[in-house]
């Protein structure tokens, strides 16, 4: 048996490691800490990945599985008269989707403030109905920090300038019946079933029939997350949310495999062998075709990278918003990793 109580806490404790894409190094080093304590060895990329391996009886056709910590974000654009700060994403995600919502703003030093994102007209109290149909942009939306600055000045003497990363709370609720609402489930939630596999294997002294390289990439959300290969990896299986929505099959109980993303049908065979995987071990499943999505596998093909590709996940509601899954969702996203790991 995979232990749950273990992913779902990995999981909160990943998810409080604010890692906005371009500063993913706390979050990073903190999966470097977990391969370590399972006794695998890794090493960090040029870039600032992360590749855990786990060795395996076949070490010439070795396997990538991937899962990326980087998480879409913000970062500050402008710093304006009255203090206050224009900000610009990093990903793709709407305005809207951050009305209202606290945040910290991280120096090059290190230093944090606290801040909420909201409309310029915000209080219905002032500006009346404009407040309703008022554009939700990066010209119309301001942080307001919670210092005592009223100007631009006031702003820099706490050390902030333009360039500082903005992390978004994640407002992380682990429900009792399973359910787990969070920003950035995509793709800490695959973070946290790749070390749950791991922790299954290690414990029963189960030997992967290849050599396992996890990587844990750092660029997935602006899309150029995994870039390094080895000659002798054959399989890149990408660990990314399933889409849950209208016109979709994924499922928040349910590990999704992709069919095809919004760049690429995914190999038929690769992606077949997954679903009989799941599908021989009674693990819940759902096959889908994403719209307006790409994964590090998928992104990585078209760079023209050799190994064979696929991508599998729980499946997430309200994807890049507020969003939701089940921890038996990232448990049989768990299992079927552990089942491929184990495949001969």
């Amino acid at each position: 048996m995979l232990d749950t109580k273990y992913m779902s806490d990995f999981l909160e404790e990943i998810l409080a490691i604010g890692s906005t894409a371009g500063d993913t190094y706390d979050a990073v080093e903190r999966c470097k800490k977990e391969f370590e304590a399972y006794g695998l060895e890794t090493e960090y990329t040029k870039k600032g990945a992360l590749i855990g391996y786990f060795p395996g009886e076949d070490e010439e056709n070795q396997r990538m599985i991937s899962a990326h910590a980087d998480t879409i974000g913000a970062m500050v654009k402008e710093i304006k008269d009255n203090g206050r700060m224009k900000i610009s994403l990093i990903g793709g995600y709407s305005f809207n989707s951050i009305e209202g919502e606290n945040l910290i703003v991280k120096t090059c030093t290190g230093k944090t403030y606290t801040g909420t994102h909201l409309p310029i007209k915000s209080s219905i109290h002032v500006f009346s109905d404009v407040v309703k149909e008022h554009l939700r942009d990066e010209e119309s939306m301001e942080i307001r920090l919670d210092e005592d600055v009223k100007t631009r000045e006031d702003t820099m003497a706490l050390g902030i300038r333009v360039g500082d990363f903005v992390f978004f709370d994640t407002r992380t609720k682990v429900l009792p019946n399973g359910y787990i609402k969070s920003r950035y489930l995509d793709d800490k939630a695959c973070i946290a079933a790749i070390f749950g596999a791991i922790k299954y294997m290690k414990e029963n002294n189960l030997k992967p029939a290849h050599t396992i390289q996890f990587y844990i990439s750092n660029y997935e959300e602006i899309g150029h997350g995994v870039s390094q290969f080895s000659d002798n990896l054959a399989e890149h299986l990408a660990l990314d949310i399933g889409t849950v929505g209208l016109g979709h099959t994924s499922d928040e109980k349910k590990v999704t495999v992709l069919a095809k993303d919004s760049r690429t049908p995914y190999d038929f065979r690769f992606r077949n062998r997954l679903a009989t995987l799941a599908e021989n071990a009674g693990i819940g499943y759902a096959v889908d075709v994403h719209f307006r999505y790409g994964s590090d596998a998928s992104i990585s093909a078209l760079a023209g990278q050799e190994p064979n590709f696929a991508c599998i996940g729980p499946g997430v509601d309200a994807t890049h918003h507020y969003e939701r899954t089940h921890i038996e969702g990232i448990e049989n996203c768990a299992r079927l990793i552990a089942e491929y790991a184990l495949e001969k």
